[in-house]
């Protein structure tokens, strides 16, 4: 077992889940695209009342970069994880990327779950200015 393969275990290749990602015909299983420590994109603005007005659809997870290498295990743990906070994650779509904003805790119990999507509130970034300053 790798490094890698005990500090970020959400990366490893993991049966049922994910798509090819080799092109020469080798089967890579992964859970996310790739496992990511920032924000690459500018600041949006955007507060917690206008990711509300974002409809969610499904966005499948080997689609997703995440923007947190870490996860608190209480919040993938804990039930109530998302009884004060939006029930979607939220991505961020930029320079055709799409980053995992919040809601990793999300992400990663449905992969537990084998489901290989979630649903999320997605934001373009590259459809649209980013805004200054929420409201």
């Amino acid at each position: 077992m790798s490094l890698a393969d005990r500090v970020v275990p959400w990366c490893r290749p993991t049966p049922r889940l994910g798509r090819n990602l080799e092109g020469d015909g080798r089967r890579q299983n992964v859970i996310f695209k790739a496992v990511g420590d920032a924000r690459p994109y500018p600041e949006h603005g955007f507060s917690s009342r206008d990711w509300a007005k974002i409809p969610p659809r499904q966005v499948r997870l080997d689609d997703l970069v995440t923007t947190k290498r870490e996860l608190a295990l209480d919040a993938l743990l804990d039930d109530h994880s998302t009884f004060y906070g939006d029930l979607f994650s939220h991505v961020v779509r930029w320079r055709g990327e799409l980053y995992l904003e919040d809601g990793l805790h999300r992400a990663l119990r449905a992969a537990l779950h084998q489901r290989t999507a979630v649903h999320a509130r997605v934001l373009d970034l590259d459809g649209a200015p980013a805004r200054q300053g929420g409201r």
